[in-house]
């Protein structure tokens, strides 16, 4: 188990590699001296070796994170020379991203057990009580599903007004369910609840009413992309909850800057998934289209973003980015250079 003592002995290198790191800024190595640059290739490789060592300790997960993100960016200063945004962007997407959705995966599939669970308490209850779906839904609702109608067909006469307004409501809800874990993740827990407590409700309901095949056509399309990337900012909400309640060997102050720092990661990979659900929703899910094309579309990005989250970047790295989650070995040259890491 990792050791306060030890955090304290080796927190000076960590602080000093963070420094250089600041330092070099956007003009890259050019804003380092040559002493430096040979200190910053040290520290990189000793704390790696510390990398190596915090792994090992099941209750230090927040300071793997602190690591392994300031190994990734002293890599990109000592082997990029120098920087480039839109290539970093597309680094960030195509490797980085689809990295830490699966090293934090955990998070996003507790959000998804606590929504089908909210799910099926809402179809139980429609199912024993059908004046339950009349108090949640609103009776205009309702009323809708029992003359056969989709509350949503006046989206089709207004398709960039609606679908403006659809991605600004999708920013709030996920914004505010990725928020929320600052309360120790009691908000995200009930944003959770109370949509999944909605679909099943509205889901239920559809099916009483012989709407079943019009309500999930329209929400196909969209929604394979729309609820995972809520369930994602739930995941989200729920690593600054954890760097919260437990700061494991940090002090609870750095540990919620340094979940903060991944969750905002993870967060904002989501933003392009709402983007596309967004336009979606405003203009195929309403839309004439044939009801087969559109759970096809549905089939279409669910297994993209499958294949996207589950596989990007496993078989291959650039050059310029190194793996967040794989730490190298550390130099031999440096072990006389700078105190050990385990010692």
């Amino acid at each position: 188990m990792i050791s306060t003592r030890w955090v304290e002995k080796r927190r000076p290198y960590w602080n000093r590699l963070e420094h250089l790191v600041n330092l070099s800024g956007r003009s890259g190595v050019s804003a380092l001296s040559p002493t430096d640059l040979q200190e910053l290739a040290l520290l990189y490789r000793q704390i790696a070796a510390d990398l190596a060592s915090v792994r090992e300790d099941s209750t230090s997960t927040n300071l793997a994170h602190y690591l392994n993100q300031l190994l990734g960016r002293a890599h990109n200063i000592i082997y990029m020379g120098r920087k480039t945004e839109s290539r970093n962007i597309i680094t960030f997407y195509r490797y980085t991203y689809p990295a830490i959705f699966r090293e934090t995966f955990s998070n996003t599939l507790a959000a998804l057990l606590i929504f089908l669970c909210a799910a099926v308490a809402g179809c139980l209850l429609t199912l024993n009580d059908p004046s339950f779906s009349r108090h949640l839904l609103g009776p205009r609702m309702i009323q809708s599903i029992e003359q056969h109608k989709m509350w949503t067909d006046s989206v089709v006469t207004i398709k960039p007004v609606a679908s403006s307004q659809i991605l600004t409501n999708n920013l709030s809800v996920s914004i505010l369910t990725y928020a929320l874990g600052i309360t120790a993740g009691i908000g995200t827990v009930w944003m959770m609840l109370l949509n999944g407590l909605l679909i099943g409700v509205v889901g239920t309901a559809c099916w009483q009413g012989g709407m079943s095949l019009q309500l999930w056509s329209f929400v196909a399309g969209h929604g394979v992309l729309e609820l995972p990337a809520i369930f994602i900012a739930a995941g989200a909400g729920f690593i600054i909850a954890r760097g919260l309640l437990f700061p494991g060997a940090l002090p609870r102050g750095e540990s919620l800057v340094r979940a903060g720092q991944l969750s905002a990661q993870l967060f904002f990979g989501t933003i392009p998934l709402l983007l596309i659900a967004g336009f979606i929703e405003g203009f195929i899910s309403p839309s004439d289209v044939p009801k087969p094309m559109k759970f096809t579309l549905a089939a279409g990005l669910f297994t993209l973003l499958v294949l996207y989250l589950g596989f990007s970047g496993k078989s291959q790295k650039p050059v310029e980015q190194s793996d967040p989650f794989e730490s190298p070995e550390p130099s031999k040259a440096s072990s006389g250079l700078l105190p050990s890491s385990t010692g």
